[in-house]
């Protein structure tokens, strides 16, 4: 008995020791065709937006480049009875209002700082007014005060043209 067992546990080991290992079988995965056709949508990068206002016989022009909720971009003012101003605006998104600074050149004078706010809506941008520090005149005193009605009015326009009135 002692015998059947042994040449029965060689037999079955010297079977499984001549049979072929099989090759692993390669699969063949089908490209996820839903992914391929999604649009791929870029949050991170800035979104530039250009702005026109147009009152009488004066004109501004509003270039911004918003990254993520904070704002640069640069401004200018071509009045057709005074000095125009031309400069740089930076600042900070909070909800649908542009808190910006506008550090500008004006009347031959550069070094110019002015605080001025735009309510961001699908139409464009409208300028906030707002009680100025008398001391400065170049901040708000309360900004719960600050009303966007009746401010200058911005709309969309061609980044292109813009541009090259900021030059």
């Amino acid at each position: 008995m002692k015998k059947l067992i042994l040449l029965s546990s060689l037999s079955v080991f010297l079977l499984n020791c001549n049979k072929k290992p099989e090759a692993p079988v390669a699969e063949t995965s089908q490209p996820d065709t839903a992914a391929a056709t999604e649009k791929s949508v870029d949050t991170l990068t800035a979104k530039s937006f250009c702005y026109m206002g147009v009152t009488g016989k004066d004109t501004v022009f509003i270039s911004i480049d918003d990254n993520l909720g904070t704002i640069t971009g640069k401004m200018a003012t071509k009045n057709s009875e005074k000095d125009s101003n031309k400069g740089e605006l930076s600042g900070f998104k909070s909800g649908d209002t542009l808190k910006l600074t506008y550090n500008f050149a004006s009347e031959g004078k550069s070094g110019n700082k002015n605080d001025i706010y735009f309510l961001q809506t699908k139409d464009g941008l409208s300028e906030g007014i707002g009680e100025r520090d008398p001391e400065t005149g170049t901040k708000y005193t309360n900004e719960s005060k600050i009303k966007y009605a009746g401010g200058r009015m911005l709309k969309p326009a061609d980044c292109n043209l813009v541009t090259k009135a900021l030059q």
